[in-house]
């Protein structure tokens, strides 16, 4: 049995030697990792021992002994304890540098590929107020609604009226919002016994039109005083366009419910995405960085090498912005998407843009490209851009089926796109090369983009 060289709630002078894939500091005591906050490698910190396990433990940072060169400092250190900007206090060109480092190591060891070159992560030249999307939790605190964010590993909510990396139209507009529902006296949600009205704050704005859409997630469906504070919402915001209630009635922590009602305007707003336009409905995947999605399908079109010719299927298409972002570079797309409203959006957005060479279904990509391949459709390249659990093993080899000449994976979390890289290799499709794009500055996630090729024999 191993015995931990250290105690719960022991003080410890420590030096942080590196950086968890969650932008945590770590420590080692005597071969023992402590995992601590707001530290950075080449730091000599006091440190609290919080919590033990037999493997490693958690600290909390008390004093700085010796700082690093590469910490900033920032406005508001509320944003460390949410982990709405957990890498903040670290020089910019430092994270880009450590995105660029955790996507080598799930390389080496998940995928077992070192010999695949990870380049530069691309960052951007102003990497604050970028998000064109906000889910704000509501609480009654002292008798007052709060907007805010909670406390990492917790629901005790902190408040906040800005969020350093949201678009401060819409940080101004969550302000108005709240105050407009406190002077009518909506009664906020509480989640301990499922009970209250108000549960969230939605807002999207687009980066290019500004319009913005308002979705109030409630309880129940019947909103007293629905109309006038709806009225009050589009007199004191005219960017408004769109506001939709959204009824969540179960105890989860799943933001959004099935039933959507529109009290105002239309169910989507639209934005402009690479000369394209797009409408986006409140249930629908768009990237919540507009700028750095453009560098993101640039550089993915790039990769590609895409040629008048070819026919590309994108899954997991979303509303289109994939596959109608390039339509016009190439013969045929074909999308398809499991959520039927994105799917719509899609097709309507070939419409809005004139695209008659692009066309959208409804389902699972396991069932429908099967039925592609029968009748005839042989893909070029394939772009898959899953959500965070990544791909299933069904999914890699009905696609390898299809037998493109290359794939285009964009993947927000470099440890399931590692474990799929070693999939598709099984499956006669080799990584070529990996380069990073940082759609989500001052945190630790990170976008890649991998190129994969038929291997030959």
């Amino acid at each position: 049995m191993e015995i931990i060289p250290i105690k719960k709630n022991q003080e410890l002078e420590v030096t942080v030697v590196d950086l968890s894939y969650l932008g945590m500091g770590v420590a080692k005591v005597e071969g023992y990792p402590l995992f601590i906050e707001n530290a950075l490698p080449g730091e000599r910190i006091q440190v609290k021992v919080l919590k033990i396990g037999k493997k490693f433990g958690f600290g909390k940072m008390l004093s700085i002994l010796k700082t690093s060169p590469h910490r900033q400092t920032i406005e508001n250190e509320d944003l460390l304890r949410t982990g709405i900007a957990p890498l903040s206090h670290l020089q910019y060109e430092q994270q880009l540098k450590f995105k660029q480092e955790q996507v080598k190591n799930v390389l080496i060891k998940t995928a077992k590929m070192p010999e695949v070159q990870v380049t530069d992560t691309i960052g951007m030249k102003e990497p604050f107020g970028y998000r064109n999307k906000a889910q704000i939790p509501v609480r009654k605190m002292n008798g007052v609604l709060q907007t805010g964010f909670y406390r990492k590993n917790s629901h005790e909510l902190i408040p906040l009226d800005h969020f350093f990396i949201q678009d401060p139209e819409i940080d101004a507009a969550i302000v108005i919002i709240r105050e407009i529902l406190q002077q009518f006296e909506v009664k906020a949600y509480n989640e301990k016994d499922n009970s209250g009205f108000l549960r969230h704050i939605v807002i999207r704005r687009g980066y290019q039109t500004h319009e913005m859409m308002v979705v109030l997630v409630t309880r129940k469906e019947h909103f007293f005083q629905g109309e006038k504070i709806v009225q009050k919402i589009q007199e004191k915001l005219p960017e408004v366009v769109s506001i939709i209630q959204n009824i969540n009635p179960k105890q989860t922590n799943v933001i959004l419910g099935e039933q959507e009602k529109v009290l105002l305007g239309r169910s989507f707003i639209y934005d402009q995405l690479l000369g394209k336009t797009f409408r986006i409905s409140a249930k629908s995947f768009y990237q919540v960085n507009t700028q750095q999605a453009e560098v993101l399908y640039q550089k993915a079109f790039e990769l590609a090498n895409l040629e008048k010719s070819d026919v590309v299927i994108d899954a997991y298409s979303g509303i289109g912005t994939i596959g109608l972002s390039l339509a016009d570079q190439v013969a045929y797309v074909y999308g398809m998407e499991t959520i039927k409203q994105a799917v719509i959006d899609a097709q309507e957005n070939a419409k809005l843009n004139g695209i008659k060479n692009a066309e959208y279904v409804t389902g699972k990509a396991e069932d429908i490209m099967p039925r592609w391949k029968e009748e005839g459709i042989k893909p070029n390249v394939i772009f898959v851009d899953p959500p965070r659990k990544g791909l299933d093993q069904t999914f890699i080899e009905t696609a390898c089926d299809m037998d493109p000449e290359k794939f285009i994976y964009i993947s927000c979390n470099p440890a399931t796109m590692a474990r799929d890289l070693k999939t598709f290799a099984v499956n006669g499709y080799f990584t070529d090369s990996i380069q990073p794009v940082d759609l989500f500055p001052q945190t630790h996630h990170v976008e890649t983009i991998a190129l994969l090729q038929k291997k030959t024999s």
